[in-house]
């Protein structure tokens, strides 16, 4: 079956880069892409004509919220109440428990799949607080998740994320990491199931990828034992790393090394690694603030960044820089990381992130951002097929609207879409083929019914901190309202 996608604007890729087509069409047959250009006259059995719109190759989110919303409440504490967004030592020891029934985690993952549909992301990697679960996820949560993802029609790279300690407040009000090792041991068993359960699956959308924790709740055993795996199984790693002070303390106290050392002493340096955030480099003012090679070290290792600029952004910090890191050769993808995951508002705030740290307005440009969101994850999978639009490719794609006047007056699409919209102005998407978004909508998804669960589940998330918190405050105390709310007054 061959079907035509016309628009106004196609960003299309030419020898080695993306190129704007104006009155642009895609043509696809199956899950392929058969011709991208200006004037295709051949027959089709199906045709959309976007008008004033936009389509781009299908957004690449390597950092992808699959879980309730828990930023609305936790990246704006004050400082006396952030040691309620940690488990307490007790907790750990006594009373850690799973705050969602594995129903309800299906719910929650299902919300999260059909928010990133919406948004225009059609490849994800998926990343979960395991500050509500019991200990981590399990294979049959994964599972569970994997098939609702076929549902839906996105492409994943799943497994379950596994470690061997958890991020607690200690007694004496410190911070540390309280461990337990059979608990890391069972994970990695669990990561390993699934990837012979993506392999049976034998579904393109369906890719099995190690996804341990934060480094810092990792065993040096576990690390060692996640690159063995990767080594015979050939399998992508993604580990959040060099995002903060404290992991560094922590590592350099236990081991003596610093983040990347550790990584080369257990052999994942030279696995097909993934690291979120890279924000806490040399380069850094926190760290040396003098660049003493660990740029270098990066691109050596072929190691790709997921740079979430909003995410990072709105818990107070940036990559410094964009520009460096490119310059460098290190190659970088895009994830979101939190709600809600609009990558183009990310891309945004990055761009201007950017010119704040670098202090020159063409810091980092907007076609540089959308590559990163493109090509540098296709790269990252290591699938030259994604992340572009041209014969041949994948027929993964997306399609913005540019016609409400709200945008304001068009200029280059990208840098328009860039600064004055948003990924909410999405309205067609295309997965290996298959139609995932129609006209803002994605087909056989009760969206005010998944609402409503969403909001419930939300407030069962947001009451459970009390049973975390070394204080046990109420949900009043540690999440207080922006202002008095009038039915409180009226109860005095």
């Amino acid at each position: 079956m061959r079907t035509i996608y016309s628009a106004e604007f196609v960003l299309g890729h030419e020898a080695g880069q993306h190129v704007l087509i104006h009155d642009g069409h895609v043509v696809y047959e199956d899950s392929r892409i058969v011709y991208v250009g200006a004037h295709y006259e051949g027959p089709a059995d199906e045709s959309f004509d976007l008008g004033r719109s936009l389509i781009t190759p299908g957004l690449i989110d390597l950092d992808a919220l699959t879980d309730i919303d828990h930023l609305l409440v936790d990246s704006w504490a004050s400082a006396d109440r952030a040691s309620g967004m940690q488990w307490s030592e007790d907790y750990f020891r006594n009373r850690r428990a799973d705050v969602f029934t594995a129903e309800e985690r299906q719910t929650i993952r299902k919300y999260a799949l059909v928010q990133l549909a919406l948004h225009g992301v059609t490849t994800y990697m998926p990343i979960a607080s395991e500050i509500h679960s019991a200990w981590a996820e399990g294979f049959d949560e994964l599972a569970g998740m994997a098939e609702t993802s076929r549902q839906i029609g996105l492409r994943g790279y799943l497994g379950p994320a596994y470690r061997s300690g958890v991020n607690v407040l200690r007694a004496d009000g410190q911070r540390d990491v309280a461990f337990d090792e059979e608990e890391g041991r069972a994970g990695l068993a669990d990561a390993v199931r699934f990837l012979d359960y993506a392999d049976e699956l034998a579904d393109p959308l369906v890719n099995g990828v190690l996804l341990p924790c934060r480094i810092e709740t990792l065993t040096a055993e576990l690390l060692r034992a996640t690159a063995k795996i990767a080594r015979e199984r050939h399998s992508l790693v993604r580990l959040h790393c060099l995002q903060g002070a404290l992991e560094r303390e922590l590592l350099q106290r236990w081991h003596g090394l610093t983040p990347l050392e550790l990584l080369e002493q257990t052999g994942l340096l030279a696995e097909r690694l993934l690291i979120p955030h890279g924000i806490f480099v040399d380069r850094n003012p926190l760290v040396d603030g003098t660049d003493l090679g660990d740029l270098q070290t990066l691109a050596a290792a072929n190691i790709s960044i997921v740079h979430c600029p909003l995410t990072s952004f709105r818990y107070g910090m940036a990559l410094d820089s964009f520009a460096a890191f490119r310059e460098a050769g290190v190659n970088l993808c895009l994830g979101t990381d939190s709600f809600p995951p609009d990558l183009i508002r990310g891309m945004d705030t990055g761009v201007h992130l950017a010119k704040l740290l670098d202090h020159r307005q063409d810091s980092a440009p907007a076609e540089h951002y959308f590559e990163a969101a493109t090509l540098g994850g296709a790269r990252a999978l290591d699938r030259p097929d994604l992340g572009r639009l041209e014969a041949g490719a994948q027929a993964d794609f997306v399609a913005f609207s540019l016609d409400d006047i709200r945008d304001g007056v068009l200029d280059d699409p990208i840098r328009t879409l860039l600064l004055n919209g948003t990924a909410r102005q999405a309205t067609h998407s295309v997965v290996a083929g298959r139609l995932v978004m129609r006209d803002g909508m994605i087909p056989g998804i009760d969206i005010p019914g998944l609402t409503a669960e969403a909001q419930r589940l939300f407030e069962q998330m947001r009451e459970a901190y009390s049973e975390r918190d070394s204080e046990r405050r109420a949900p009043r105390e540690l999440f207080p309202p922006t202002f008095p709310h009038v039915r409180e007054q009226l109860r005095r």
